[in-house]
């Protein structure tokens, strides 16, 4: 009888198992600990005046694109325009004429978490042209 070698050897394959998963997992272990710091914000005059939100900020830090979804939803299917936060407060629904009251800096705010963050919204289709709508 011919002596064949095995078709699998356990070692060849636990090796290239090893190596496949370090090439894999290279860039996340070989990044490790060396994230980017959050970019500091600089809020305009208006916005520190003002001292509140719409919501708490680690509220809008977190959720601020879900809030313009809701709030795109209610003005233009039912014609909806006006939200009241948690504590009674009334805000007029809009990007514009709200949000970028405050936040008009939008190179110094807006721009900088995008950025950090690496997305971009589609709200910049229609409002970064018009910051300031009729009322």
């Amino acid at each position: 009888m011919a002596n064949h070698k095995k078709m699998y050897d356990k070692r060849e394959v636990v090796a290239g198992l090893v190596i496949f998963v370090l090439i894999i997992t290279f860039p996340f272990w070989y990044n490790l600990g060396k994230a980017a710091p959050a970019p500091e914000l600089e809020l305009t005059p208006t916005a520190k005046a003002a001292k509140t939100c719409v919501l708490p900020k680690e509220e809008m830090k977190a959720g601020h694109m879900q809030l313009l979804d809701i709030w795109r939803e209610k003005v233009v299917r039912e014609g909806n325009r006006i939200y009241v936060n948690k504590s009674g407060k009334e805000f007029t629904m809009s990007l514009s004429n709200t949000c970028l009251d405050c936040h008009s800096n939008k190179d110094k705010f807006c721009d900088r978490c995008h950025d950090y963050a690496s997305v971009s919204p589609y709200c910049w289709d229609c409002h970064v042209d018009n910051p300031k709508e009729e009322k």
